[in-house]
């Protein structure tokens, strides 16, 4: 019966065979200019994100540049390991792109203010990054109590001269800190002469560093077997370094106009006791949220200064007119406790 039945099928096609062919081609045609549409579609679609979005997307694979140093001293790139920790590093920021992109803005904010000190002080430009692993360039505070760029704990900082009490913390002074970590850095330098482990050194402690090197009977950092942490330090100030200092060749399109920019400010010298910040900042034009962004150093909403210390207190300088307290007779207990310097 089987038989029958594809018999009688394959005679039915026989006979009509050229309807058959003109509905396979009908079939065919159909599907190519499905094809097609779709194609057309997905274009348009592509031409709209354009259109739609300043910066296209580029996915790529990440290539390990050919020279990687740091502070001028080489990397040895040629090493299976270190090749697989510097590509590791490059492909996780690289495609971290949202937290890359507000390094790129920061970088351009803080870098202006930071490299300066570090040129000042004969330390290699390089160590700027190390701000960035650190703190991402905020003042952040870590669970063991390390706070602001440079993420110093309170002995240290206070070892290094910076003032920490309830009202000051100078930890979050960029351009003070940024003294301190440069006296740790050569402080450092003394001990290894090598550029490389004074950065590691930061992160893990100039006696961890020279331990291991002891140890391990070892003069390299690349050389190193170190705890995860520290093992990567060098190699995340690496990546970040060449996505920061190259930023079209790792896909980023960035326009001058989206970068923050260095805020121009007027600085006013205090030498005695300001009882009240807020009322202070107003009486400058200002509120006390203005003054606390751009002085984070000053902890509380009072200043006790007995022994007449000189400290720095900075506000907008542009569309701002100089207040003098002595002849608008504000009052205010600190009156006759400021002095102008611009």
């Amino acid at each position: 019966m089987l038989k029958k039945y594809i018999f009688l099928i394959n005679q039915f096609i026989l006979g009509h065979k050229k309807t058959f062919i003109a509905l396979a081609a009908i079939i065919l045609l159909t599907g190519v200019f499905e094809i097609i549409a779709f194609y057309n579609s997905t274009k348009k679609i592509d031409s709209n994100y354009e259109d739609y979005f300043s910066i296209s997307y580029n996915s790529f694979k990440v290539t390990i540049p050919k020279n990687l140093n740091f502070a001028g001293e080489k990397v040895p790139i040629k090493e299976p390991t270190v090749r697989r920790a510097i590509a590791r590093e490059l492909q996780k920021n690289i495609y971290e792109q949202t937290h890359s992109l507000f390094l790129h803005k920061r970088a351009s904010r803080w870098f202006p203010i930071i490299e300066p000190i570090l040129k000042r002080n004969k330390i290699p430009d390089d160590f700027k990054y190390l701000a960035i692993v650190e703190s991402q360039l905020t003042n952040a505070v870590s669970p063991q109590g390390a706070t602001g760029f440079w993420q110093l704990i309170g002995s240290t900082a206070q070892g290094y001269g910076l003032e920490i009490t309830n009202e000051v913390d100078e930890r979050y002074h960029v351009e003070k800190s940024t003294e301190a970590a440069c006296k740790y850095f050569k402080e450092a330098h003394k001990m290894f002469n090598n550029w490389t482990l004074v950065a590691a050194s930061y992160n893990r402690g100039m006696g961890g560093i020279q331990t291991q090197l002891d140890k391990q009977n070892a003069e390299s950092y690349y050389k190193l077997l170190l705890t995860a942490e520290t093992a990567r330090y060098i190699y995340k100030v690496l990546a970040i370094k060449e996505i920061l200092s190259r930023p079209k060749v790792y896909g980023y399109q960035i326009k001058k106009g989206d970068l923050y920019g260095v805020p121009a400010t007027r600085k006013i010298k205090v030498d005695t006791t300001i009882h009240d910040l807020s009322a202070f900042a107003i009486a400058q034009g200002f509120d006390y949220e203005t003054l606390t962004t751009l002085n984070p150093w000053l902890r509380s909403n009072s200043l006790t200064n007995t022994s007449e210390k000189k400290y720095i207190i900075e506000f907008p300088r542009k569309g701002t007119t100089i207040v003098d307290i002595e002849k608008k007779q504000i009052p205010f207990p600190f009156q006759k406790q400021i002095r102008q310097q611009l």
